[in-house]
């Protein structure tokens, strides 16, 4: 496995990205796996790898650059409270640039494959995917929002909105009693995903909690977790392996 890291060069900084691909059997489907609120940590590298090892060329990239160089953040309440500051400073409008900036990289390595590409989005970044499909559908074959909160708000870049551009086959895991992506919003995006004519899967999940995919937590539920391997895995088959 090969596993390397670089400063991706945005309209807006240098992006910290964390690159993992097999040495072997290239080049390979690339696959945005974007991070969850807690961003970068151990935890994550290592689905990430996980991904990669079953041939993607996997960029995992540190969202949170435009309020600072790349860091891992404790569970305290202070860095709590600056990662929801940092939060703030990523929205389904300025990921495309970012994405953008990524697919460049990819473009100029071996090692990546052209053409059509997966994203993976979890928590605040499980509605960033879908908005990458609706703004680059040329390129995004297949997207999952696992546990993906604010799906559907009143901003104009809501991720629920103007999806008829989409070409990307969409998977979404979506569990009860999350006040991020209350129930109410199911039917909201259930329409919107119809009445574009998407092709889309949803599993509505009554046992886990948001936060549920990440080993390392008291939220993570591995069945949960397992499931959303199993679907990320046939849907990247699908539509870029």
């Amino acid at each position: 496995m090969i596993e390397r890291e670089l400063d991706v060069t945005t309209p807006e900084g240098q992006m910290k990205t964390f690159i993992y691909h097999p040495e072997h059997e290239g080049p390979h489907p690339v696959v945005l796996y974007l991070m969850d609120a807690p961003s970068i940590r151990p935890a994550l590298r290592d689905m990430a790898t996980r991904l990669a090892s079953a041939g993607y060329y996997v960029m995992l990239p540190y969202l949170f650059y435009r309020g600072g160089p790349f860091r891992e953040f404790e569970q305290g309440d202070e860095d709590m409270h600056l990662r929801r500051e940092l939060m703030e400073s990523v929205n389904p409008t300025n990921i495309i640039s970012d994405a953008r900036a990524l697919l460049a990289v990819a473009d100029g390595d071996d090692a990546a494959a052209d053409g059509r590409i997966g994203a993976v989005g979890f928590c605040m970044s499980g509605g960033l995917v879908i908005s990458l499909a609706r703004a680059m559908p040329e390129r995004v074959a297949a997207v999952a929002s696992i546990h993906g909160a604010w799906l559907v708000t009143e901003a104009p870049d809501s991720p629920h909105l103007g999806l008829e551009s989409v070409q990307a086959e969409i998977y979404l895991g979506w569990c009860d009693n999350d006040p991020t992506a209350p129930p109410e919003h199911v039917p909201v995006m259930r329409k919107a995903l119809e009445t574009a004519g998407a092709t889309y899967t949803l599993d509505w999940l009554t046992d886990a909690v948001h936060g549920y995919a990440p080993p390392g937590s008291e939220r993570y539920d591995r069945a949960a977790s397992e499931l959303h391997w199993e679907r990320v895995h046939a849907l990247l088959r699908r539509r870029v392996g």
